[in-house]
């Protein structure tokens, strides 16, 4: 399943840190809720629907529900005010110490760090460059990408007036170098790669041309922080707001000390660059780096364990119905490679197709969004809330049984 095609949520728990047992990892513990005052009902009160997530980390569904970490370090900063410029060198310093990088810094998404990349890869700190982009005179600077490579966020590369070339192979990408070109970018979740990562840089540093890795939903696993840059890309790019689960308009970019310098150069809080409408506020910034280091120091293996006792738990509830079956399965990646839950039945005896199934959860209350293809029904688990994954459970398993 590809990134960006696929909530709001009411409170915010943890998956994995701070759970007690496995019990209460997947929703089950008896125990009483703390009972809370009466709090303000946005949702209620602006008539929006809160979305259960059991599919995967899109931006269309607000991306994922923020680690306690991260609301923390937003509400302790937003009480005083900071120079932007100090902040973003000190958040950057630590970013980079925590992926042994240059350099960093934090972007609004994913998608404004390839803007930024491109921008800086064209202008360097050229203050006049950067004041006249997108609209330099002369010929287009170009960008290099794999024809296979093409995606919708690669306008963020024409946005700044570049030009991108399509290579396939090899040989075709070396000669596609000349004066104009400026960078090469590698799209990490392509289904198909006709250079791989290693010679993509090889290539490139041949040419003396920067690479930029888009890489915005490939984590889990951790590992894949600290991949890329070994392999030798110049820049690198993750998402903030999916499964790192910091702010969703929060993204970062790390590699190339001098790219990086160039990069912030084209962004807010400078005043005229093509980068200014693409500001981060103070306490994502905070929210971020609280983010980052959560997810680095996490017990990665106990929250996968977490994630295939959700999908367990679901699987045991649905296959009580009469010709369900389930399996666990993990999306091969790079993108949202994590476990989901496949549900199969025979459609002769429970009389339901999937897409059905999906558009009944969808229009129910709670409403929750799952995901279906011609044969099966997928329920993701990852972005569930422990007290959500009974939830989820119960109106699968009542959909099919009303159907039989």
């Amino acid at each position: 399943m590809k990134r960006r095609d696929i909530l709001k949520g009411l409170t915010i728990l943890p998956l994995s840190t701070g759970l007690v047992s496995k019990a209460s990892a997947i929703g089950l513990t008896n125990t009483p809720p703390t009972p809370k005052k009466q709090e303000r009902d946005l949702f209620k009160e602006l008539g929006v629907t809160p979305v259960i997530n059991a599919s995967v980390t899109m931006t269309f569904l607000s991306g994922s529900l923020m680690l306690p970490e991260v609301l923390e370090a937003i509400n302790s900063t937003s009480h005083d005010f900071a120079n932007m410029y100090e902040l973003q060198d000190k958040v950057g310093a630590k970013i980079a110490e925590m992926l042994h990088v240059e350099s960093a810094m934090v972007t609004s998404g994913a998608a404004c760090a390839i803007l930024l990349s491109t921008a800086a890869a064209i202008t360097g700190t050229d203050h006049e460059k950067i004041k006249l982009l997108p609209n330099l005179p002369g010929p287009r600077p170009e960008v290099i990408m794999q024809k296979s490579h093409r995606y919708l966020f690669d306008q963020a590369v024409t946005t700044t007036g570049a030009k991108i070339i399509e290579v396939e192979g090899n040989d075709e990408m070396d000669k596609a170098f000349n004066e104009r070109t400026v960078m090469a970018l590698f799209f990490n979740a392509a289904g198909k790669h006709s250079v791989t990562h290693e010679d993509f840089v090889g290539i490139a540093k041949k040419h003396n041309i920067p690479t930029l890795l888009d890489a915005a939903a490939d984590v889990p696993p951790v590992e894949n922080l600290f991949k890329y840059q070994k392999i030798g890309f110049d820049l690198v790019t993750f998402s903030g707001g999916k499964m790192i689960r910091g702010p969703q308009s929060a993204g970062l970019l790390f590699g190339r000390k001098d790219l990086i310098t160039a990069a912030r150069l084209n962004h807010s809080p400078n005043e005229a660059p093509i980068g200014r409408p693409m500001k981060v506020n103070k306490e994502e910034m905070f929210g971020m780096y609280a983010a980052l280091k959560a997810y680095l120091e996490r017990d990665h293996k106990k929250e996968w364990q977490d994630w295939l006792d959700r999908a367990k738990h679901i699987g045991t509830q649905l296959e009580a119905v009469r010709s369900v079956k389930t399996e666990t399965v993990v999306d091969p990646g790079p993108a949202n490679a994590f476990p989901s839950l496949k549900v199969t039945w025979d459609e002769s005896k429970i009389k339901i197709k999937p897409e059905q199934v999906v558009a009944a959860l969808k229009n129910g209350t709670p409403s929750i969004v799952a995901n279906g293809g011609k044969d099966h029904l997928t329920v993701g688990v990852v972005l569930l809330r422990p007290d959500q994954v009974d939830i989820v459970a119960g109106r699968v398993k009542s959909i099919l049984q009303q159907a039989v």
